[in-house]
């Protein structure tokens, strides 16, 4: 049961999202808060919702988060008007016509507010932070109020009908003040400082200084967090990632699903000590565990895990000097091994990597050859054994991934490049 607001009715909001996140924030709306009205547009998703304020302010696949105005079409901008004074006195002028509509709207975000407060009050961190522009705005609020009250002291003799006309005129002040605060949040609310939302027919009040995306619970960032909440959306108790990094994916999972445990591998010593100082940060050191290992000789049993979940490098700022295209049939081999039937596998990869394994995974079998039998073969070491057996590993090629099946692809924005979630189900 979704837990209502304290505004008493629905209210409608609109968030950001990424490029190919949309999806992914739809069915969050839906799923968590029971929205309706959902309109899904580009980079933005639209929704009426009756939830509680923390709880909207909890999605996880949303970039930002605003109170919507109106939804109306994209305002066309004369050509000889450019990005300055002009433009933003008819931005302003469209804004503010509806007199009636604007208090509506400054009435429901003052108590929508009022909500945060209440929620940041009761020992949240993360209000404190995240909430910084209400805070400011209230506090401005009580300072000029502060300033009033000693000249009414000094004034309690004056008559009735002058102290009404007073608090009339005060009001009318407070209300122009407050108008030009929010007009100065809408006319904000793009990304490069200008106003996006109102271009694209959108006309919102920012309810967050700083993006949902800010996870509270991470010390140091790793991939995307809108990304890897999408990766770890699956169900699953015991979860394995081995390539964990950081451990961005797992403690985003961790957050989602509070019944599941979950296991980081990683071959590289300073992504591990990074990881372990996310998990202590985000204190989730009793179902995360993590562990040194190669992610092609996994020290897991065959069929003991229920979901796989893999952020493949790639690319300039995720690549680790190794050659994926090579290593990824031994990589998958291994994912496969540790599957249960039933299981789940999401994998992260790059354009080219998710071309390479949709030809992996429809590729005829290989039979591997028979080593030649040599008399004359002198004894190996210990050593020499050890070395031939992971040469051998390298160059066994894989069988078929028959096993596999594909479910879904999401093209996802990860900034500079795109990426490709893929989910798969082992039968």
């Amino acid at each position: 049961m979704v837990e209502p607001s304290r505004t008493g009715s629905s209210v409608r909001f609109f968030c950001t999202a990424g490029n190919g996140m949309e999806t992914f924030l739809t069915e969050e709306v839906k799923k968590k808060l029971l929205a309706e009205d959902v309109c899904q547009l580009h980079g933005k998703v639209l929704f009426s919702s009756s939830a509680a304020i923390h709880r909207i302010t909890g999605l996880k696949a949303a970039e930002r988060l605003f109170l919507l105005l109106k939804k109306d079409s994209p305002l066309r901008m004369p050509t000889r008007c450019s990005r300055g004074t002009k433009a933003a006195f008819l931005l302003q002028s469209r804004l503010l016509g509806n007199r009636d509509q604007w208090i509506s709207a400054a009435v429901t975000w003052s108590c929508l507010q009022r909500e945060l407060s209440a929620t940041r009050d009761l020992g949240g961190t993360r209000w404190s932070q995240e909430r910084g522009e209400s805070e400011d705005f209230a506090g401005s609020r009580k300072h000029r109020s502060e300033l009033r009250e000693p000249e009414s002291e000094e004034q309690h003799e004056e008559k009735p009908s002058e102290k009404k006309r007073m608090r009339v005129e005060d009001g009318d002040a407070e209300m122009k003040r407050e108008s030009n605060s929010f007009s100065s949040k809408i006319l904000h609310t793009g990304d490069d400082g200008t106003s996006e939302s109102v271009e694209n027919g959108e006309e919102g009040l920012i309810l967050l200084l700083l993006p949902l995306a800010n996870r509270s619970y991470i010390k140091t960032t790793g991939l995307r967090s809108t990304v890897a909440w999408a990766m770890a959306s699956l169900p699953g108790f015991c979860v394995v990632d081995p390539m964990c990094g950081v451990g961005t994916i797992l403690i985003e999972a961790a957050q989602e699903h509070q019944d599941a445990c979950f296991l980081g591998v990683d071959i590289d010593d300073g992504q591990l000590q990074r990881a372990n100082e996310n998990v202590a940060f985000a204190d989730l050191g009793q179902r995360i565990q993590l562990l040194k290992a190669s992610t092609v000789a996994l020290p897991l049993p065959s069929g003991s895990v229920d979901a796989v979940i893999c952020d493949l490098p790639f690319g300039k700022k995720f690549g680790r000097g190794t050659n994926m295209a090579a290593d990824l049939p031994l990589i998958l081999c291994e994912m496969e091994r540790i599957l249960c039937p039933g299981g789940i596998l999401v994998v992260l990869l790059s354009p080219q990597l998710s071309c390479l394994l949709k030809k992996l995974l429809t590729q005829e079998p290989q039979e591997p050859a028979e080593p030649a039998l040599d008399q004359k073969a002198k004894p190996q070491t210990v050593a020499a054994v050890c070395l031939s057996s992971t040469a051998d590993l390298q160059q066994r090629p894989c069988p078929r991934w028959s096993s596999l099946k594909h479910q879904v692809t999401f093209r996802v924005s990860l900034g500079a490049i795109d990426g490709l979630i893929h989910k798969y189900i082992k039968i």
